[in-house]
């Protein structure tokens, strides 16, 4: 039976300001790696630094809700999709997905999703879309590289947490989500992740030898929660 498996690749990483070539040439080539191995990919983006960009600047000219930045973000995200859509072309199903619910034909190699609607962010997608298909693992590529109990950015004493479970996460960063929230894992996700039984590892993109290992079956560095 073929290994179906979810990548949720943050928006940062495919285009910190502007697309990485880098990143996207290493990522391409472990996917292809593990596509000739027989596995599957469904692949979604995020919008990272762009779509906070496109957010803050909008609010500097005019009052927006928070439906107005979401869709800013959505669409930030979908554009990071066709790009990975467009390196995948030879592999990947001929549309973007936009809505996770929506009926699926796919045959092929990998699916892109990108983006659904206001008050769901990409991770929701991920996870909707790993119940859909029956998968029980998901890896979340992001910018650190495990979750601390406290921003390492900001705390010199954060420590790494290499395995946990939901409801110490949930109860790490909370219930709330709202447009542009920056956590290793959204909270809304994080409640519907628990409630499938979903694991979901946390590692850093930005180390792709990482997310061969994970995929390889060798230890890693990252965090797993389950």
């Amino acid at each position: 039976m073929t290994e179906t498996i979810v990548i949720s690749v943050g928006g940062s990483l495919i285009c910190p300001d502007k697309p990485d070539v880098e990143f996207l040439k290493k990522f391409k080539e472990i996917i292809e790696k593990h596509i000739r191995q027989g596995k599957k990919f469904i692949l979604i983006t995020g919008g990272g630094q762009v779509c906070r960009d496109y957010q803050i600047a909008a609010s500097q000219v005019a009052p927006l809700d928070d439906q107005d930045l979401d869709w800013l973000g959505i669409h930030t995200t979908r554009i990071n999709g066709h790009l990975l859509r467009s390196i995948f072309r030879e592999y990947a199903h001929h549309r973007i997905i936009s809505d996770p619910y929506q009926e699926i034909d796919f045959k092929e190699h990998i699916l892109v999703a990108a983006g659904w609607k206001p008050g769901r962010s990409t991770d929701n997608v991920a996870v909707i879309l790993a119940k859909n298909f029956g998968v029980k693992k998901l890896i979340n590529l992001t910018n650190v590289d495990y979750v601390y109990n406290k921003d390492p950015a900001k705390h010199e004493d954060a420590k790494a947490i290499k395995k946990m479970r939901w409801a110490e996460f949930r109860e790490l960063f909370g219930e709330k989500w709202h447009p542009g929230l920056n956590t290793p894992f959204d909270p809304l996700a994080s409640k519907e992740a628990q409630s499938f039984g979903l694991t979901v590892y946390i590692l850093n993109g930005a180390r792709l030898d990482e997310l061969d290992n994970i995929l390889e079956g060798r230890d890693f560095v990252g965090t797993t929660i389950s």
